[in-house]
């Protein structure tokens, strides 16, 4: 009896060793999907956290958007996705009610999936995920008004949004417009994704309205230009300017004084946890018991020496 139990337990040990072995070493196939078109340099960040991830992982993870950042067509990536049998579905909440049904699906299928960057946390649950890696963008939003408020008393604003179609891009604007106690209205503008075009409606925005407290803009497609119309109004340093993430022209913004602050909502992290927390689900069956929050950071004149070098490739 002992030589049996011995003998069993011994094959117990070897069987538990070569799963183990052969999770390792499996090839897995994860799809990371976004909202953004081939024009967003902002999601650099992303793949190339991407790629490190599947490095550090032993993974394969491809990275696809819509080029045009068409939401029908990011919900078709979503289907051709799951009916390939990707091992692993990594993708934004850009419209809720445009992905709810793809996803879903994804999800009942028994893909197991992440959500990341656009949405909510209530979202994510909602349509069957695993877990959300993100910033909260209402309270981003807010976090950057409540700043402009305290610093500068800040009570009227505009709101550049190259990316209106969004609704978690919206929620960046009103949440800055709760915090500083204004309403959401004609004051944010769809700005569209043409640097020239951005330029020329902030420069006539704020040629109409004098008395504008303080700009915010998404990110660096209406950053940049928004710099330049800021510039050419004589307003740099004078006019409160708050931005989303990071990039060399808003790095170069802060350091001239022009840029008050950038929120830092760690894409690299978007980008290398939802692959590192896959791979262990799958091959383990584990995973954090709670969504991920990545930002929001704020990058100011004080601090800005330590991530500028790092812009575009890791921050």
């Amino acid at each position: 009896m002992r030589k049996l139990l011995k003998s069993a337990a011994m094959a117990a040990v070897l069987g538990c060793m070569a799963a183990t072995g052969h999770a390792q070493g499996d090839d897995l196939s994860f799809v990371w999907i976004s909202h953004g078109p081939d024009s967003d340099s902002w999601f650099n960040v992303i793949k190339n956290a991407i790629r490190e991830a599947d490095r550090q992982m032993d993974t394969q993870t491809e990275y696809r958007n819509p080029p045009t950042g068409d939401l029908a067509d990011m919900a078709r990536i979503v289907q051709q996705s799951a009916a390939a049998g990707v091992d692993g579905i990594i993708v934004t909440i850009a419209d809720y009610d445009v992905l709810e049904g793809p996803i879903k699906d994804a999800v009942a299928a028994g893909i197991p999936v992440i959500t990341v960057n656009s949405g909510t946390v209530e979202q994510s649950k909602q349509l069957g995920a695993l877990l959300h890696v993100g910033q909260p963008e209402y309270e981003a939003g807010f976090g950057a008004g409540e700043r402009a408020k305290a610093e500068a008393g800040v009570t009227s604003f505009l709101c550049v949004n190259h990316y209106i179609s969004n609704p978690q891009s919206v929620e960046r604007c009103r949440g800055f417009a709760d915090a500083i106690g204004a309403e959401l209205g004609s004051q944010m503008i769809d700005s569209g994704m043409d640097p020239s075009e951005i330029e020329n409606k902030v420069e006539a925005y704020l040629t109409a309205n004098p008395d504008t407290g303080a700009v915010l803009t998404l990110g660096p497609n209406s950053a940049a230009p928004t710099v330049k119309a800021v510039k050419d109004l004589g307003l740099d340093g004078a006019i409160y300017f708050g931005t989303f993430d990071l990039s060399p022209e808003i790095s170069a913004g802060i350091k001239e004084g022009v840029i008050n602050f950038a929120i830092d909502q760690q894409p690299y992290l978007q980008g290398a946890m939802p692959v590192m927390i896959l791979a262990n689900y799958v091959r383990y069956g584990v995973a954090p018991a709670n969504s991920v929050f990545t930002g929001p950071g704020f990058v100011t004149k004080d601090n800005i020496e330590m991530v500028e070098s790092l812009a575009g490739e890791f921050r």
